[in-house]
Order: structure tokens, then C-alpha cells, then sequence
């Protein structure tokens, strides 16, 4: 059968769907680009907010209408949270979080999916070529124990749990001899790794290091409480890309209680500061919430402050959301929705020249970049685009049939793209 995947949100929901790409490829089933041709389409949906909720409905309708003989399986956030709705939308087979790890069982039990594994090519690149994807998303736990007060994400995903060390190990090896260079580790709760079994995500990541050959690795989300005293050493390593996304949520401690995060302003500038001076060229990045419940001028005032001493190389910024579910959705004081516009107006303009800073600083520097596809114009020529070891996008000119897809080679930066957003070497 011709499969087409789809997915909104997480790193951890790309990583799911990779694996079910490969596994549906082991079977015989071949991965198309587009949803019009497929017999079977499968979505890994997010509920992370109201407008993630919107979209996951959104792109149903317009994938069942699009292909309407395709058979439709949905799975994710959405799927756990919001069955019924999800069920009225012509989806043919709803597998919630809890049993998407047996996703391509229940499709060829509940869908009679034809198998015939020996018209299957080696699982693995192929299926992530496929896809586009010029880097794998590993997953290595699910589940997180904690309660943000903001977040649903604990109520869809359930308890922690975590695979063992040698299964990802196995895992990662096996991407490598099928020609993936980056190996991304990802997980609701990254940094609670192995808690349950044993061990933690320092020991996971030098298990991969030493045991693999794989030349990047990568580490997905992190809380920043999380980290222990010594992981800093692990990225003396150089195949450990040093690179760390730190959600902060919020710069007014006063905002962080009322969210339940663990981690205060001076904690997390001081992990911040001891991993720069440990880690040449790091680049942190994080996340924030703009109008949390309550929150006032004064402490939206400190937000700013804190990002401005601090820098980061990208801000990814969400409006608060309230949801059903979690406690903050019944706290008092909402901020109205014209002052949270106004907020992440000033919020993206502090990001976006902190991340032109960021990229001005590399100018006139040689680095490793993983490339990613060629996009061809019309005369023959085209960009090609990939990242730095600290996840810097970098652009290049490249003519005739040059490709360097899936391939890291060293370049020099001479300035800064078209608009800003990159490199250009």
C-alpha cells in the first residue's frame, strides 16, 4: 500500500511517526509524498494548545476531503484528548498514546492491511529519505512526572517510562549504517530518562557515544533542572552538538511558581552561564509563554529584562492557551487576548534580533554543516540549506547537479542570507 504521513507539534510525535514509517516499509508498504495518492494516511496529531487543537481538526477535514477513498488513522494528543470529536471527523481508526507504540499492528489487524515483507527494502534511511527527514528523531521515553500548571501534555502522554539503553543504542546504530548522520534523542520529559529503570540521561548518552559511530548526536528539549552536575563534561565529546534548548517559560519568578516550573531565573542563568563558559560556540535556545494567567506589566517588564541579559539563539514563543484539565485554566486574572498580542509583538522583535546577533557573530567562520535538499531554479541553480554542530541554519548557493544532501561538509560563512533568517557561505 502507498502510506502518507502527516504530523503537527512535538519532536517526540516526528520521532513516532519515523519509526512507524519504517516499520510500515519493513511490511511491504511503500511511504508516498503526497496524501491525494495514498491508500492510507496517518497523522500524529497535537493538543498542546487551543490552536493546535484547531489545526489537528483543520488538517483531517482536508486530508479526508483531499483522498477520500484513502483509509485515515489518527493518532496524538488530540486523538487521546478529543476521541469522540476525532471519531466524527471520517477517520477510520483512532489509536490513542497509550497504544501508539503498537500503531502498525492494530492499522494491519483492525484495517486487514496486506503484508508482504519480502518486497520491503532495509527499514530505516529509506523510509526517512522519504520523508524528507535529513536527520532521525529518536525517542527515548514518554511520559513525564511532573505538573506544570499550563500543561495537558502530562494528561495525554501518562506515566513515565523509558526504553532501555542497549534498544536505542541498537536503534541508533542501525540509522547510521543506512546513512543518517544526526541522531536527535527526544522525549516528554527528556531529562527523566531512565528514572524508572535505573539509570539516567548522561549514562544514555555516553552509552551512545562510546557504542556508536553515529557523528552527530543531539539532545531534544531539556528541562533545565534536570541537568546534574558533570553532564556539562559529556560535551567535551565532539560528536555531542553543542547545542541546548532550555524551556524557560517565563523570566519573573513570581510567573514560574505560578506555573509549578522547578527551575527560578537565577538558576537558570547560572546553568547558563556555567555551560558557556564550559562549551565554545553554544547555543542555548528556549521557549516562552506570553499572558499567563495573572501575569501583570511589572512582571512581563522582568520577562524582558531577562531575556535581554541572558540571549538566545532562538525563542520559540506561544501565547498561553487555557486547558481544560490543567489547573491553570481556572486561575483568575486572565490577561485580555489585545495585551497578549501586544506582548509577543515586543517579545518576536527582542527574539529576532537576538537571533540576527547570534548568526552576525559566526560571519567569517569555517564549520560542519549537514545539508539538507537542493531547491532548483528555473536556470539550474539552486540553495541548499543544512545546520551547524549548534543548530545555526546556513544557506549556500550550489549549480548544475550538485547534492550534497545527507552529507556534512566544512564551509565558510561570508555573511547573512536574504532577510536574515541564516547564514549564507
Amino acid at each position: 500500500m502507498r502510506i502518507h504521513f502527516k504530523t503537527l507539534g512535538c519532536r517526540l510525535n516526528e520521532a513516532e511517526l519515523e519509526t512507524w514509517a519504517r516499520q510500515f516499509q519493513a511490511e511491504g508498504h511503500r511511504v508516498v509524498d503526497e496524501a491525494e495518492t495514498a491508500d492510507l494516511v496517518v497523522f500524529n496529531s497535537c493538543a498542546v494548545t487551543q490552536d493546535a487543537v484547531r489545526k489537528s481538526r483543520h488538517l483531517l477535514r482536508k486530508t479526508a476531503r483531499a483522498n477520500p477513498a484513502a483509509k485515515l488513522v489518527l493518532s496524538g494528543c488530540y486523538a487521546t484528548l478529543n476521541r469522540e470529536e476525532a471519531e466524527g471527523l471520517g477517520v477510520d481508526l483512532v489509536v490513542a498514546n497509550a497504544d501508539k507504540h503498537r500503531l502498525v499492528e492494530i492499522a494491519r489487524e483492525q484495517l486487514d492491511l496486506p503484508t508482504r515483507p519480502a518486497l520491503a527494502t532495509e527499514p530505516g534511511a529509506t523510509a526517512l529519505f522519504r520523508l524528507g527527514r535529513h536527520r532521525a528523531f529518536v525517542k527515548v521515553q514518554d511520559g513525564c512526572r511532573h505538573r506544570c500548571t499550563y500543561c495537558i501534555v502530562t494528561v495525554a502522554r501518562g506515566e513515565e517510562r523509558s526504553r532501555p539503553i542497549a534498544e536505542i543504542v541498537g536503534e541508533i546504530d542501525a540509522l547510521h549504517r543506512q546513512g543518517i548522520q544526526e541522531a536527535v534523542l527526544t522525549g516528554v520529559h527528556l531529562g527523566g530518562y531512565g528514572g524508572e529503570i535505573g539509570t539516567d540521561l548522561a549514562g544514555l548518552v555516553a552509552a551512545v557515544l562510546e557504542q556508536t559511530a553515529i557523528p552527530r548526536l543531539r539532545l531534544g528539549s531539556l528541562e533545565p533542572w534536570d541537568i546534574p552536575a558533570g553532564f556539562v563534561d559529556l560535551f567535551q565529546n565532539p560528536r555531542l552538538m553543542p547545542h541546548l534548548h532550555l524551556p524557560l517559560q517565563s523570566g519573573s519568578d513570581a510567573v514560574l511558581k505560578r506555573m509549578a516550573r522547578r527551575c527560578r531565573t537565577g538558576d537558570f542563568a547560572a546553568l547558563v552561564a556555567d555551560f558557556r563558559a564550559a562549551v565554545p560556540d553554544l547555543n542555548i535556545t528556549t521557549d516562552l509563554i506570553v499572558g499567563f494567567p495573572g501575569e501583570s506589566a511589572a512582571e512581563w517588564a522582568e520577562t524582558l529584562d531577562f531575556v535581554e541579559r541572558t540571549g538566545f539563539g532562538a525563542i520559540h514563543i506561544f501565547g498561553f492557551s487555557p486547558r481544560a484539565g490543567t489547573a491553570a485554566a481556572a486561575m483568575p486574572n486572565p490577561v485580555p487576548g489585545e495585551v497578549k498580542q501586544a506582548r509577543g509583538r515586543a517579545l518576536h522583535a527582542l527574539a529576532e534580533r537576538q537571533r540576527r546577533e547570534t548568526l552576525a557573530g559566526y560571519v567569517g567562520r569555517e564549520f560542519p554543516v549537514l545539508w539538507e535538499g537542493v531547491r532548483r531554479e528555473d536556470d539550474g541553480r539552486g540553495v541548499i540549506y543544512g545546520y551547524t554542530p549548534n543548530y545555526l541554519r546556513v544557506g549556500m548557493a550550489v549549480s548544475g547537479d550538485c547534492d550534497l544532501s545527507y552529507r556534512v561538509t566544512t564551509v565558510k560563512a561570508v555573511g547573512l542570507g536574504d532577510g536574515g533568517d541564516c547564514l549564507w557561505a
